[in-house]
């Protein structure tokens, strides 16, 4: 049997193939049938013309990472940034690569937010970009299968890996546009409840919500100052056509924006209303007890005279003194009733 020496800890070497999605070929826009190894695909497309790798990991661990970039080429702080996860949007260039980071944005409906608290949750989707290679890194998050597109529009993606990041970043902008889509129904919903006499509402769920559209702000508002700098930087490693596509990103991100701010001011002016009506609640209700207690206080006060044990009190012999006590109490306490309602106090 193998022994350990004290201090020391054994650690097992996961395969680079462990965190491999897909590693294809697209020659001349058309995906190249079967899946290829690392470096059988590299060698491939450095002998094809106009063919570039397009490999897809899900979140890989250093050791993995290093030895991806060790076929590729990849500058060391690219694979340093690759495995570190929770990253706000930005492009990067190193020489004749760029990566480049887009935040995923996931929501979930109302009954997962019952449970789990949490209506917004983030991911992210690094790319790597070189002459030949396009890698995608998922960190929670979720990636469409592009091979159809692929297969259908050939002579889009024949433009080369920059193709990939603009359908990747479409597709990760399209859900930024349905998210807060429902995000707006939500806040509307919000307002309806807030804004309804009588309706029983909880300023926990505003805050709820201004928590998670500020998540949202932090995943989605660098994308802006990330994509102007990809286009307009780096247009020796963009194609034309690919930039105008990107614009067109950039575009659908500024409309998201826009809606996201409008949200947070509305939430803001939801818990300003919210905070003004439980505090008139409260004040009614304030009033209402106050109103009862000076009603209660009119019998207390003449039950109180008239039980003090003094020997010489007037109407004390008096026949009818109990049922004009009684009356006395039910007039002034009805007069009191309506003085009441009159002022809104009942």
């Amino acid at each position: 049997m193998a022994s350990h020496s004290p201090g020391r800890t054994s650690r097992l070497s996961v395969p680079v193939e462990g965190c491999i999605e897909h590693c294809r070929i697209i020659h001349n826009g058309e995906r190249l049938p079967g899946e290829y190894h690392v470096s059988s695909a590299v060698q491939e497309v450095r002998g094809r013309s106009g063919a570039y790798v397009w490999l897809a990991l899900n979140q890989p661990s250093e050791e993995q990472m290093t030895r991806v970039a060790e076929h590729f080429n990849i500058h060391e702080l690219i694979v340093e940034d690759a495995v570190a996860a929770h990253q706000r949007p930005k492009v990067e260039r190193y020489d004749d690569q760029l990566f480049i980071v887009v935040r995923s944005v996931l929501f979930r409906d109302d009954e997962e937010v019952t449970n789990t608290r949490d209506v917004i949750s983030t991911g992210e989707v690094q790319m790597l970009l070189g002459p030949d290679f396009i890698i995608t890194v998922r960190h929670n998050a979720r990636l469409p299968q592009l091979f159809a597109d692929i297969d259908s529009d050939p002579e889009h993606y024949s433009a080369g890996p920059s193709a990939i990041a603009y359908r990747v970043s479409d597709f990760l902008v399209d859900q930024y546009v349905r998210i807060a889509g429902l995000l707006g129904n939500e806040v509307d919903e919000l307002e309806e409840e807030v804004f309804t006499p009588g309706s029983d509402f909880s300023i926990d769920k505003i805050y709820l919500f201004k928590r998670e559209i500020l998540e949202m702000r932090h995943a989605t508002d660098p994308l802006a100052g990330a994509l102007n700098s990809l286009i307009k930087d780096h247009k020796d490693l963009i194609p034309k056509k690919i930039r105008s596509y990107f614009r067109d990103v950039l575009d659908h991100e500024a409309v998201v924006k826009d809606h996201i701010d409008g949200y947070d001011q509305r939430l803001t002016s939801l818990l300003d209303a919210s905070v003004a009506k439980v505090t008139l609640q409260q004040n009614q209700d304030m009033r209402a007890i106050s109103a009862f207690v000076g009603l209660a206080a009119v019998p207390t006060l003449i039950a109180g005279i008239y039980g003090m044990n003094f020997d010489n009190m007037p109407e004390l012999q008096l026949r009818f003194g109990y049922y004009f006590a009684l009356a006395m109490m039910f007039s002034i306490m009805g007069a009191l009733f309506w003085w009441f309602r009159k002022n809104h106090w009942l």
